[in-house]
């Protein structure tokens, strides 16, 4: 699928690190490093601008290693990026280590995935299709 990008990053544009990997990572573009101290959350910019087609939405999500080695991750994981946004992607990362972390201009901070969903229509009932879980919400169905 072809996506339309505007990059007004000085980096080049995002690329799969590996032939199957799901997402593309996106780098923090700041004047100076940003200090995110323990649960503190902030919005770091990615100079980067996308038009997805109808149908499409671009997740961001967090990088594995920054969330196990730093404890960083996306705050609203997965953030969502609708087809017709035209901002900046930016991505909200937060803290949840207990040291300071500083993110530096050029740092890998979040993964975009492109992922293809469905609008529905809603279809008013009285009730729902009877089924064996039934209202059996959290830990319902047990631990093994």
């Amino acid at each position: 699928m072809k996506v339309k990008i505007v990059n007004k990053s000085p980096f080049s544009l995002p690329e799969y690190q590996t032939e199957l990997s799901a997402g593309l990572d996106l780098r923090a573009v700041l004047e100076d490093g940003v200090r995110l101290a323990p649960l503190e959350r902030k919005l770091v910019a990615t100079g980067l601008y996308i038009e997805l087609p109808a149908g499409f939405e671009a997740q961001i999500r967090p990088r594995s290693g920054m969330a196990f080695k730093q404890g960083i991750t996306v705050l609203n994981s997965p953030g969502t990026i609708d087809a017709d946004y035209r901002g900046e992607l930016k991505v909200l990362l937060v803290n949840l280590s207990n040291q300071e972390v500083v993110i530096e201009h050029g740092d890998r901070v979040a993964q975009m995935v492109i992922a293809k969903h469905e609008k529905i229509e809603w279809v008013e009932s009285e009730a729902l299709t009877e089924t064996k879980r039934g209202e059996g919400g959290y830990g319902s169905t047990g631990k093994k």
